[in-house]
């Protein structure tokens, strides 16, 4: 949600910041604009629109300057448009701003604003935010961090910001709470870079710090970075981490879109995910913070696990992981509305938070919730150096690599990757599953990338049938056991990106309602593997036949009786009843996208949809 980039050191400014912007278009936007300071004064511009819009208005305009802001808006308050766009302005002309999150109290500090002679453009809280830094920065006749710093503590809400006095083009104030931030630093201090994440900067330097919440950095031209609480001024050391990712990472490969390259990644995710940890060969699960808290784990009262969206699906197939396997009672919870209830959570539970970005607001807070009552909270996610990363108390990486699209696909099977080795971890070391059973499950798990990469042999069949329902309303998925989370993981991503209207039910809950759907016109994907209830599977296919429905199913390959029932059905390799939503998502994720290309839908940026929400 939303995206900054900056820039402040020797090299011409503009061109860093619209190549950041771009980078970060995946986090979903609706307008951009880019301000720069030079010796003729600030140089504004901002548009409703793509980044290429931008561009097109900049074109032949003064872009020169070292210092520079950009953003990619994705509208809260205010609707999109040129004058809500950011960056914003100061009455006085003086001080720039540019925000990620809400100010949730911005209109108690607009009518007090207005009382003192403020004006405004835009209907934006943003505004309010940059003008509130200058009545403070007047009344205390104090420098610009010094007022960031004191109008921050009148804020209630969310933001990541950057904020320069144009009279001063050698410094950029930032400051962090509940937003990601990321600064990366140059050689001697000579240069420096402001990003939502570090992607826009990766050329340049290795080296970044990211800001805790209620932080603010002071960075200056030639001089160390400077970082202090903002409610009590206390200076924090930085902490310089280098980066890994690579510019590589971040570019599509060759591949159309980067949800297809990330769909075709996902047997050498997976590998990532699991390797170090599991040793097949040696009979050996090795996760270290599952290790050393393992007490923890096996004699917790419950398991709760926190998530949203995609990640919630993960968390609905750990349920089943961790209750079958090793016998641990789970409860999945919407982050959303868990921390917004009244939940009991006790000393003896553990929290497992997921979230594919480590930023997920929602999540965050419930994750603050749980450890408010004393629980035990385990998280994971992807992005080194993330919020959540920092705020459990211990987790696990999935290893996935940059994830550009906003579908989430590998962030998916790599999530259930991580929960399947702890669940397995834990089952044998609880003596609910035998060492033979266990050295049999592992020696599968290594052939799940393999056997991911045969399904994605076959993506032509798949774009066969999605030409065949691109024209359809609506779709059912269903599915039952493990494969339940799977239909409404697969419905999830047609909506997404197609903007076809798709529900995923459990199977057997068809005839409680939604069979009312089925006619001649209703596409229903059904998993129908060959493990688990598959006999009741089978008459649940056969029922929405009589009514004409219209069937493509996912079965094991060289199944027969489906087959003979289904209009259309995509095959995918034997395993294990426990690791089937790992190779059953897989067509799922190519139907998807290939009714979606087909649709001619913009399937890395959906409409209305960020990468991360970071705000409520």
């Amino acid at each position: 949600m939303c995206g900054i980039v900056g820039y402040l050191g020797f090299r011409k400014a503009y061109p860093i910041v619209i190549n950041g912007l771009q980078r970060l278009e995946y986090r979903g936007y609706d307008s951009a604009g880019v301000v720069l300071t030079n010796k003729k004064g600030m140089q504004l511009y901002k548009t409703k629109g793509k980044v290429a819009e931008l561009k097109k208005l900049a074109e032949n305009k003064d872009i020169d300057g070292n210092l520079a802001l950009g953003h990619t808006r994705w509208a809260t308050h205010g609707i999109p448009n040129n004058e809500n766009s950011h960056p914003h302005v100061s009455s006085s002309g003086n001080l720039v701003i540019v925000h990620n999150g809400i100010i949730e109290n911005y209109n108690t500090l607009k009518k007090e604003l207005l009382t003192r002679g403020y004006t405004f453009k835009s209907e934006t809280d943003t505004e309010v935010l940059i003008n509130l830094i200058e009545e403070v920065k007047t009344t205390n006749n104090c420098k610009l961090g010094k007022a960031v710093q004191l109008a921050l503590t009148n804020v209630v809400g969310a933001y990541a910001i950057a904020v320069f006095d144009v009279t001063k083009p050698d410094e950029i104030i930032v400051a962090r709470l509940g937003s990601p931030i990321a600064i990366g630093i140059g050689e001697n201090s000579q240069e420096f870079f402001v990003a939502s994440d570090a992607s826009p900067f990766i050329e340049y330097t290795k080296d970044a710090v990211y800001l805790d919440d209620e932080e603010l950095a002071i960075i200056k031209l030639g001089r160390d970075i400077k970082i202090h609480k903002i409610q009590d001024d206390s200076e924090v050391e930085p902490t310089i981490q280098e980066l890994k990712l690579n510019l590589e990472q971040i570019e599509k490969g060759g591949y159309n879109h980067f949800m297809l390259k990330e769909i075709y990644e996902q047997p050498n995710a997976i590998i990532d995910t699991y390797r170090g940890r599991l040793l097949a060969n040696n009979g050996i699960i090795k996760m270290g913070s599952v290790d050393n808290n393992i007490a923890k784990f096996l004699n917790a009262n419950k398991i709760i696990i926190v998530a949203c969206g995609t990640s919630w699906h993960a968390g609905l197939v750990a349920e089943y992981l961790f209750e079958d396997l090793a016998r641990i009672p789970v409860e999945v919870e919407y982050a959303s509305e868990f921390r917004y209830r009244n939940p009991v959570i006790n000393k003896g539970d553990v929290v497992i938070a997921i979230s594919q970005s480590g930023e997920t607001a929602d999540t965050l807070a419930a994750i603050k919730l749980a450890k408010s009552k004393g629980a035990f909270v385990f998280g994971i996610c992807n992005v080194v150096g993330s919020s959540i990363a920092r705020e459990t108390d211990t987790g696990a990486y999935t290893h996935a690599g940059p994830e550009i699209g906003v579908a989430s696909t590998k962030a998916f099977t790599t999530q259930i990757t991580v929960l399947t080795l702890m669940a397995l971890k834990l089952g044998n070391l609880k003596g609910e599953i035998s060492n033979s059973r266990f050295h049999a499950f592992l020696q599968e798990m290594t052939l799940i990338p393999s056997k991911i990469e045969e399904t994605l042999k076959i993506s032509s069949e798949i774009e066969r049938i999605a030409a065949i329902y691109k024209d359809a309303s609506n779709c059912l998925y269903l599915g039952r056991g493990y494969n339940f989370p799977v239909a409404l993981e697969g419905a999830l991503k047609l909506k997404e990106i197609s903007y076809i209207h798709a529900e995923g039910y459990p199977a057997a809950e068809m005839k409680h309602g939604p069979i009312a759907l089925i006619d001649e016109s209703m596409p229903v994907v059904i998993i129908a593997t060959n493990k688990g209830h598959y006999d009741k599977v089978v008459s649940n296919i056969q029922e929405i036949k009589s009514r004409n429905g219209k069937i493509i199913a996912v079965v094991t390959k060289g199944d027969t009786t489906v087959r003979e029932i289904a209009d259309h059905v995509i095959e995918i390799p034997e395993t294990e009843e426990a690791f089937t939503p790992l190779l059953a998502t897989i067509p799922l994720q190519l139907l998807s996208y290939y009714i979606a290309v087909m649709r001619g839908c913009d399937v890395d940026q959906p409409r209305n949809l960020a990468k991360s929400v970071t705000v409520e």
